[in-house]
This record gives structure tokens, C-alpha cells and sequence, in this order.
């Protein structure tokens, strides 16, 4: 077996330059459809993904450059790919799609998502769940779930996943042209990103917990007179 692919088999699917070096723009496509079509996948780094892919079409940081119409195309391909086929799995498999999993993680992003549909609607909805990560895992399953009708999933799923694909590619891309010797502060900056798109998920759970009521009953540490 030739090095190159071995160095390919040891890829660290959690980080984005890995995946990068490993698979280059096809990596994206399958990383994306993953992460977004399928609940296995929810653990995969979409963001710091499509930003370091935009920052090494300037750079060449470990010898990796990829070329920007190819990362905008496998961008695109994957994230609206990947979400009709999570919605046609949840039409499919239900609930009961849902609960066969037992993360943790993934059933706070369920209730987040539920909790996104309620508050603005489909439309909405769908667009804003794809700039949070996990809930754009799980969202589109529980679209198909809740029979949110097709016309109306696919045209805001396509123009969310349009967005965040090519504005984080884009993004990456014009702090890479702007910025001289990008690849200095290449992990620092993707590590700014990747805490950056955990932040509407601790805002999330900051407002749940000031939510949530007084566990303490009213009358708690006496009985009452008969």
C-alpha cells in the first residue's frame, strides 16, 4: 500500500485540516451529506470545515491547496444533498428514527430543534438550524418526522445550506487573501471558529436552564393545618 494512502487511512475525522489533507474537496462533499443527512454524523465538524477548506484555497498550509470553484461545488452538493435525504429518512423511519439513539448530545439537539420549530416556523426554522451545529443534524429527520411539506422543506433548506456553505467557504477564503502568511495563524483561527458555532448552542442551554422552574415545591418543609 503506497504511504500516501495510509496517511489517508489515519485521517482524525474531528479535524477539519486532516480531513482536508486525507480526501481534499470529495471530503467535504461526504463530510457535509454526513453530517447533515445522516444522525451519525452529528459530531462532525461542518464549520471549521468549510472555513478551512476557503482558508487553503489561498494557502497551502501542510503542503494542502484546494481549489475554489471544486470546495464551492462539494460544498453545496454536500449540505443539499445530505439534508433531503436526512427529511426523506425521518418521513420514512418516524419517531421511531429518533429514538433508536441513545446520545445524549443528539436528543438536546432534537428538543433544540423542536423548540426552533415552534418558535419561527418552517421557514425559518430550517434556515436558522443550519448555523447551529447538531440541530442541523437532527432538524432535517425531524422535518420528514413531522411531515413538513416537501415543497417547502427543499426550498429553505436549499437556500439555508446555500448560504452556510458558501458564506463560511467564502468567509475563509477572503480572511486568507487579506490576511499575509495566513498559515501562521491557521489553527488559532480555526479554533475560533469551532467556538464560535458552539455559541448559540451555550446560549441555548444558558436560557433553558433560567427556564426552567423551581423544582422546590411551594410548601416544601411543612404540612399543611387540617
Amino acid at each position: 500500500m503506497a504511504p500516501s494512502a495510509v496517511s489517508g487511512l489515519a485521517v482524525n475525522v474531528l479535524d477539519a485540516s486532516s480531513l482536508l489533507s486525507a480526501f481534499g474537496a470529495i471530503g467535504i462533499a461526504v463530510v457535509l451529506f454526513a453530517e447533515t443527512g445522516l444522525l451519525i454524523g452529528f459530531f462532525l465538524p461542518g464549520d471549521s470545515l468549510l472555513f478551512t477548506a476557503g482558508l487553503l484555497c489561498v494557502s497551502s498550509s501542510s503542503g494542502v491547496h484546494l481549489t475554489l470553484w471544486q470546495v464551492l461545488l462539494a460544498a453545496v452538493a454536500g449540505a443539499l444533498i445530505g439534508a433531503q435525504v436526512g427529511y426523506v429518512l425521518g418521513r420514512r423511519g418516524g419517531r421511531a428514527l429518533l429514538a433508536r439513539y441513545r446520545n445524549k448530545r443528539l436528543h438536546e439537539g432534537v428538543q433544540r430543534a423542536e423548540e426552533l420549530l415552534a418558535r419561527y416556523g418552517h421557514a425559518k426554522a430550517v434556515v436558522l438550524a443550519r448555523f447551529v451545529p447538531i440541530v442541523r443534524t437532527v432538524l432535517n429527520p425531524l422535518a420528514g418526522v413531522l411531515e413538513m411539506p416537501v415543497r417547502t422543506f427543499t426550498l429553505w433548506q436549499t437556500l439555508g445550506g446555500a448560504v452556510w456553505a458558501i458564506g463560511l467557504v467564502m468567509a475563509g477564503y477572503g480572511l486568507g487573501s487579506s490576511v499575509p502568511n495566513v498559515d501562521t495563524y491557521l489553527l488559532p483561527i480555526v479554533a475560533l471558529v469551532v467556538l464560535v458555532s458552539l455559541t448559540p448552542i451555550a446560549l441555548e442551554v444558558l436560557k433553558a436552564r433560567r427556564r426552567k422552574p423551581n423544582t422546590v415545591p411551594r410548601h416544601a418543609g411543612h404540612r399543611e393545618e387540617s
